[in-house]
């Protein structure tokens, strides 16, 4: 049996820092490698830092569509476990399928809030999409759309797999389907990111995840130079910067 081996600079990352902890958590098909430069910014500003790798990713796209949403879930479970360890305060920030994922684990973890960044609410209309068990095996692949990217030094260098299984994208219908049942169940302070040029999930997507929030402390920021991987574009300095105000001024409210 051939074990998993993680791609080289797709490693999970983890800093030390002080008693306010952020959980980390990159996209369908990506690596933590997405999220390393918002890790490294939030660390020298004195946060403790985790970017966990989702089960099924950075390793060989073979892998990934063994996994299901829970298995996704469980990973993001364990940071979150192993980082309330150290830290008296978490925060979760994703990004794409790690937005959605941190939406919907703010419905019953005990985190103070949460940064969702490029999240979908639901995929595009799609006929297919009713029939997608059984389409994966007449297409088990689905190719992925042109380069969404602002910043062509970070599209050199991104890992990530080069399609999306089409098993997975099944698995990402059923996980947003969940977590549009339990956004009006989500209290806690929300700061959602999204891009105005994202081709990947349209702005409309955040609109939507927006209206649907039960948070009464939700705040939306939009950008206008970036694509759908906002972290490692060329508007992430301004995305982190409000991101660190936005962790700040949450804990502090306590």
């Amino acid at each position: 049996m051939k074990l998993p081996r993680i791609l080289v600079g797709a490693e999970p990352f983890f800093f030390q820092g002080g008693k306010i902890g952020c959980l980390l958590v990159h996209g369908l098909t990506g690596t933590p490698k997405e999220m390393r430069w918002m890790g490294e910014y939030l660390r020298d500003q004195g946060i403790t830092v985790m970017g966990i790798r989702l089960a099924g990713h950075a390793t060989d796209p073979a892998d990934l569509p063994r996994t299901r949403w829970q298995d996704w879930l469980t990973s993001l479970e364990d940071g979150f476990h192993l980082l309330r360890g150290s830290c008296e305060q978490i925060f979760l920030t994703g990004l794409s399928l790690g937005g959605a994922m941190s939406l919907y684990a703010a419905s019953f973890l005990p985190v103070r809030g949460v940064i969702s960044i490029s999240a979908p609410y639901q995929l595009p209309p799609d006929w297919r999409l009713n029939f997608i068990r059984l389409f994966q095996y007449v297409q088990p692949r689905v190719p992925k759309g042109p380069p969404d990217w602002h910043n062509p030094q970070a599209a050199a260098d991104h890992l990530e797999y080069p399609y999306y299984p089409t098993a997975s994208i099944a698995e990402l219908r059923d996980l947003l389907a969940e977590l549009r049942q339990v956004l009006p169940q989500v209290k806690i302070p929300v700061l959602m990111v999204h891009s105005r040029a994202d081709r990947g999930v349209l702005p409309e997507n955040a609109e939507k995840i927006f209206s649907a929030l039960g948070s009464p402390h939700k705040e939306m920021l939009w950008v206008e130079n970036s694509g759908h991987v906002v972290v490692r574009e060329p508007d992430r300095q301004l995305v982190f910067e409000r991101a660190l105000q936005f962790i700040h001024r949450v804990a502090n409210s306590v």
